[in-house]
């Protein structure tokens, strides 16, 4: 339900192409880094958002999606489900057109939320691993 093939396919080849990544730091350990690699690969822009605000994979990190000075498209949620609610809200504040939650990130009213913003959304999945399936 939170992850039909025709909104995974959308959000992946019909939707723009500047992600921000919200978790995204430095941390080669963390699956975000290695998620945003495989993104980029595919010809996305990454961009972190991380308190932090690093620099990885040659894009400026930014503290908040709120910082981004120009649209994002997707923003891909690496947080915890008890905060990724209010990331869901923010992209939805700066106009994003869909909003990703990793795999084991699930919150259903946000998910709601979301929907009834007018964004595409995909819940408990992971782009990397969908992107690879679709060619």
């Amino acid at each position: 339900m939170y992850g039909d093939p025709a909104t995974i396919r959308k959000i992946l080849t019909e939707l723009g192409d500047t992600w921000a990544i919200v978790g995204l730091s430095s941390n080669q350990q963390r699956a975000a880094y290695g998620v945003a690699a495989v993104l980029q690969r595919f010809g996305k822009r990454v961009v972190p958002v991380h308190p932090n605000a690093e620099t990885v994979h040659g894009e400026q990190g930014y503290p908040s999606l709120s910082a981004i000075p120009f649209k994002v498209d997707v923003v891909d949620v690496f947080v915890n489900s008890d905060l990724a609610g209010p990331v869901a809200d923010d992209a939805a504040a700066i106009g994003a057109e869909a909003v990703w939650f990793q795999l084991g990130v699930i919150d259903e009213k946000a998910y709601e939320r979301t929907r009834a913003a007018g964004l595409e959304m995909v819940m408990d999945r992971c782009p990397a691993i969908e992107i690879g399936s679709l060619r």
